[in-house]
């Protein structure tokens, strides 16, 4: 596949390939048709909705954390709209009920709370509770969600005694970025302690939440169909799965350009994006994004710490080397930037966010947004 010309991305700018893009749907679209699972776009890692009408052909819907990201599924996609929230505000709630297919409760006390809203509705919804097995294998605690005390879902021994009338699926979410196998490892845990639970007649899905890398390369898809179909035969109910990542892994860039140099002990190049505000990921994982073309520190001659225009003194994306000297005005381009950089950017210090543009499968690039002063002061 011919690489995009990014000369022609004003800068910042996030990119998303189409092509790309396709050919991790075709990989989830393989999954669904080996196994009858439904696959759903979490829209909490994307939400690109240019692009939803291309990603409803492949998949069955998406999947919202709040009334905002349902809205969005349900105007853009409209197909199936999940959705999922540790607590439900009650005015929000009123509003869900008119859009949504599925709702997760995290507590008893959230579906005792709603049921009746639930039931009232000329909707039909289907209920289900999240449940916590207490079990995760993910090593970076502000990602964990079955952490110690951790405020997600209703574990074994609070279910046993709980009156569960109307719930008719159970959701689980215990993954970040991980393979099939934590998937194996986690199910033996879930059935050792819900297997009763979606033994009874009234449950007809599981779902198995977000944290699947199908699309990474040398992801184990042959643990991952086992284990779907194993749930499903087993315990004759739909599997639900809800990667986000999955679905724009590898597929945008962040084109930046050089402003300006430094050197107070290490040499520093100052770019006019920003990790605070465009990448806050890079923080928070922390995480070092790969650049096309450069190397580690020190790999390549040329070596230099590059930071954000923010007065943040931590606004450092990472240290990266170069064939040759960087120069003012110089391209560089962030790769994998898709997920879980437009839905968490921010304004901090008044840095404009970055432009939003789609390079279509016909060679075309597509600005389709570009930020200004409005949007910076009409979020204060």
């Amino acid at each position: 596949m011919e690489m995009m010309d990014f000369s022609i991305v004003p800068t910042p700018s996030y990119v998303v390939d189409e092509r790309l893009l396709i050919q991790n749907l075709e990989v989830l679209k393989s999954v669904m048709d080996r196994t009858g699972c439904k696959i759903l776009l979490a829209q909490k890692a994307f939400s690109m909705y240019y692009f939803y009408p291309l990603i409803g052909k492949y998949l069955c819907g998406t999947t919202a954390s709040g009334l905002h990201e349902a809205m969005l599924g349900a105007k853009e996609m409209g197909k199936e709209v999940h959705v999922f929230n540790p607590a439900y505000d009650k005015e929000e709630f009123e509003k869900l009920v008119t859009i949504c297919d599925h709702i997760v409760f995290n507590t008893i006390s959230q579906y005792e709370k709603y049921k009746g809203v639930v039931e009232a509705s000329e909707r039909k919804i289907g209920c289900g509770i999240r449940v916590n097995p207490e079990y995760s294998e993910v090593e970076v605690e502000l990602y964990n969600p079955c952490g110690e005390s951790s405020r997600f879902g209703v574990t074994a021994d609070k279910l046993k005694n709980a009156d569960l009338t109307g719930i008719e699926g159970i959701h689980f979410h215990t993954m970040c970025e991980q393979n099939s196998d934590v998937l194996e490892r986690t199910l033996t845990v879930v059935e050792e302690k819900f297997a009763w639970l979606m033994e009874k007649q009234e449950i007809k899905w599981v779902n198995f939440g977000g944290g699947h890398h199908i699309t990474r390369p040398g992801y184990d898809i042959e643990t991952l169909i086992s284990c779907i179909n194993h749930i499903k035969e087993t315990y004759d109910v739909q599997v639900y799965l809800e990667p986000g990542e999955a679905i724009a892994l590898n597929t945008g860039f962040l084109v930046a350009k050089v402003l300006d140099f430094n050197d107070n002990g290490k040499k520093s190049a100052i770019l006019n994006t920003s990790a605070a505000c465009h990448m806050p990921d890079v923080l928070e994982m922390p995480y070092r994004p790969e650049i096309i073309g450069a190397g580690l520190p020190g790999e390549k001659e040329y070596t230099y710490v590059l930071g954000g225009p923010t007065c943040l003194s931590g606004d450092i994306i990472g240290e990266y080397s170069f064939d040759h000297p960087l120069k003012e005005e110089e391209r560089l381009v962030f790769c994998d930037m898709a997920h879980y950089s437009m839905v968490k950017n921010n304004t901090f210090n008044g840095i404009n966010l970055p432009s939003i543009c789609a390079y279509t499968k016909e060679g075309e690039l597509k600005v389709l947004h570009k930020f200004g002063f409005e949007d910076f002061k009409s979020r204060l």
